[in-house]
């Protein structure tokens, strides 16, 4: 992309100071591509996958040519599920921080009487599934009269979920004179013939080359935890694995210089790298890692870009990418000249589609890992200073040293000073204070996952569960409560459970239906 900015695409102050406060430092791809077009008021069809950076793409031409008047909505995004049409309201609101926009998500499960007064209030964008939209506007609680700008995100999948039909109907009720920007991974016929019916003959159709990602001799982990408790799981992860050198990634440039300050003031040998930081700043601290002076580099994407250190042991992914490619180039930091390397991210409940979308994307298995306790990482420090004393008394190097273990031998006995001797070594190892053995439990008991199949596709609670068990291999112990709606469903499952639910069953068919699954925001 030649290195360009966010500053080089046309858009106003407002919008460029909440994309700084969101850390961004340079568009994706598609964002560097379809904005400029977008701004000129040109129809789009944007084809990329996802995990590329497709919100900020159109969110940004959006909030950047509108006007708010917070009666009328101006825009409506519509998105295949309730989980989705979440994640892009927030990064709108984001977005739209100094602009004083009004964004309302709109989905099913939610009451719709709190979806009824927001909208008598008025808003200026609208984030909803095809559903609850064409619920609203059948009840005529939404006008679409005053739509000027019209999103439909992750199209194929709404085709795939059956709501070709619905977009079409939502589509027909505004007017024709607006701007549409369509974003698929895909292109099967039925988009194309969507577009051809509803979009501008002078479309502007963008298409980002689908690269081969690939992490092969890579090991891939995961860490799930609340957020709360992301620094202390860093902290356990690295006293557990004592890594010889390893590059801490963070989204932003804020969240690199509070993280190198926390772990600075824990005793880890650590500094950061950022886009802020001067050439010469960068340069001598790459030197440093590089010459192993320092044990840890925390950095952003950008400052990383062409880091080539031989023996980076680990990656940790402290916040996940932005985008697909960049977690294939994160990572790739390690594993050099065909070495075995380590990958982690730490991962809430929230971020675990994020991670899906990663391990799709990258066609690669990203295996779950428990924090370690702090009993499991005081036994490897206790095993290490063994080793360490043993290999110190065999190379016989040690001399100058016996006068004063001598002198002590005459005051103390020397297994009392050889085990305060290990244990001023041990508290100099450890950094963090681990006051219980384990963290907190992640989440609660069980977790809610979001299934796209309902009982118009002719399931029953009893055809579901037989199916949870039999493709995903648990016990019906570890099914809960069973919300069956119209057009999709909502399934309790056992914490212990979740995950070997969504690798098993997500993308199987049920009743000839592909079933998408989701975890889905708890239940209140």
């Amino acid at each position: 992309m030649n290195n360009i900015k966010f500053e080089d695409l046309g858009l106003k102050e407002g919008l460029l100071k909440a994309i700084k406060d969101m850390g961004f430092e340079e568009p994706s791809q598609i964002q560097a591509e379809s904005i400029p077009i977008a701004l000129q008021g040109f129809d789009i069809i944007g084809q990329a996958q996802t995990g590329t950076g497709k919100t900020a793409a159109f969110g940004c031409a959006i909030i950047n040519n509108m006007t708010p008047n917070r009666k009328l909505p101006k825009a409506l995004i519509l998105a295949p599920t309730r989980e989705l049409a979440i994640q892009v309201n927030e990064e709108l609101v984001r977005l739209g921080k100094h602009e004083r926009l009004s964004v309302l998500p709109i989905y099913g499960g939610q009451p719709i009487d709190r979806q009824f007064r927001a909208l008598k209030q008025g808003v200026d964008i609208v984030v909803g599934t095809p559903g609850r939209i064409l619920d609203h506007i059948r009840r005529g609680s939404l006008k679409l009269d005053e739509i000027e700008f019209l999103v439909l995100d992750e199209a194929d999948e709404m085709l795939n979920m059956g709501f070709i039909e619905d977009i079409e109907e939502i589509v027909k009720s505004m007017k024709s004179e607006r701007q549409t920007l369509l974003f698929s991974a895909t292109m099967p016929k039925e988009i194309k013939n969507l577009a051809q019916r509803y979009m501008k003959k002078d479309l502007q159709h963008i298409s980002i080359k689908k690269n081969s990602l690939t992490v092969s001799k890579i090991s891939q982990y995961y860490f799930e935890i609340k957020h709360k408790d992301r620094f202390e799981t860093l902290c356990r992860i690295i006293d557990f694995d004592e890594p010889n050198a390893a590059i801490i990634f963070c989204k932003t440039k804020k969240g690199v210089d509070e993280l190198v300050e926390a772990m600075q003031s824990r005793g880890y040998v650590v500094e950061g790298m950022h886009g802020d930081m001067t050439q010469n700043h960068r340069m001598m601290t790459l030197k440093k890692f590089k010459e192993g002076n320092l044990d840890f580099l925390v950095a952003t994407d950008v400052a990383a870009r062409g880091i080539d250190v031989e023996g980076v042991t680990h990656v940790i992914n402290y916040d996940l990418p932005q985008d697909n490619e960049s977690y294939v180039h994160r990572i790739g930091r390690t594993g050099r000249a065909n070495r075995e390397g380590i990958a982690y991210s730490l991962v809430t409940p929230r971020e675990y589609i994020s991670l899906k979308q990663i391990q799709k994307a990258t066609k690669s298995t990203i295996h779950r890992k428990a924090v370690p306790t702090a009993d499991e990482i005081f036994e490897t420090k206790f095993k290490n200073i063994i080793n360490d004393v043993k290999e110190t008394i065999e190379e016989e190097d040690f001399a100058n040293f016996v006068p004063i273990a001598t002198e002590l031998d005459e005051e103390y006995n020397l297994v009392d000073v050889a085990a305060a001797l290990m244990k001023m070594l041990f508290d100099k190892q450890t950094s963090f204070d681990y006051s219980q053995n384990s963290l907190e439990t992640p989440a609660s008991a069980e977790v809610r996952l979001f299934l796209s199949i309902g009982r118009r596709d002719g399931i029953t609670p009893k055809t579901l569960v037989n199916f949870i068990k039999n493709t995903a291999r648990v016990g019906s112990n570890q099914i809960g409560d069973i919300d069956l709606l119209e057009n999709f469903c909502f399934v309790n499952v056992a914490e212990d459970a979740y995950a070997r639910i969504m690798d098993n069953c997500s993308g199987q068919k049920l009743n000839r239906r592909k079933i998408n699954i989701e975890v889905a925001k708890q239940k209140r």
